[in-house]
């Protein structure tokens, strides 16, 4: 389907075309070695015209998910754009749903992202996305590498 953006991650180390539209290709990898399951659902597979991406995640976490917190680096041609840190759990009146699952347990939660409000520049972007299950950055809990490349600027 050509504005579905669907992948299943399994395999570590091993990069996977995802999505391409006339303005955006996208793939992944893991940057951790353990493989786990992951699957999400992006809609549509572009970066122009549209002001929020519909997104759909399922995954089977390999600990408890008690304390959560990600990191989300952004490189734009090379250069660090962005570098975002937030605590998602803590343990105690936690807004995400993610929060207090159990190891092995499946999450599945679909939500908008807004940032597709954001015109990105064309280019070559690498994100990482790492989750921790302490505040020290210690105990990885996922990790992926998203290589995103936009075709066209969309001013």
């Amino acid at each position: 389907m050509f504005g579905l953006l669907f992948f299943i991650l399994f395999t570590p180390g091993v990069s996977e075309f995802l999505c391409t539209s006339s303005d955006l290709e996208m793939s992944y990898t893991f940057c951790d070695s353990p493989a786990y399951t992951f699957m999400f659902n992006l809609t549509p597979c572009s970066t122009v015209n549209k002001s929020t991406w519909k997104a759909a995640l399922t995954w089977i976490p390999r600990s408890d998910i008690t304390f959560l917190k990600v990191v989300f680096k952004v490189w734009y041609n090379g250069a660090k754009a962005l570098h975002w840190k937030e605590v998602l759990c803590r343990g105690a009146d936690d807004e995400y749903s993610v929060c207090g699952k159990l190891k092995g347990e499946t999450i599945a939660s679909t939500f908008d992202i807004k940032g597709a409000r954001i015109k990105f520049p064309k280019g070559n972007y690498n994100v990482i996305l790492q989750g921790f299950s302490d505040d020290s950055e210690n105990n990885s809990v996922i990790c992926l590498n998203f290589t995103m490349i936009v075709k066209q600027d969309a001013f």
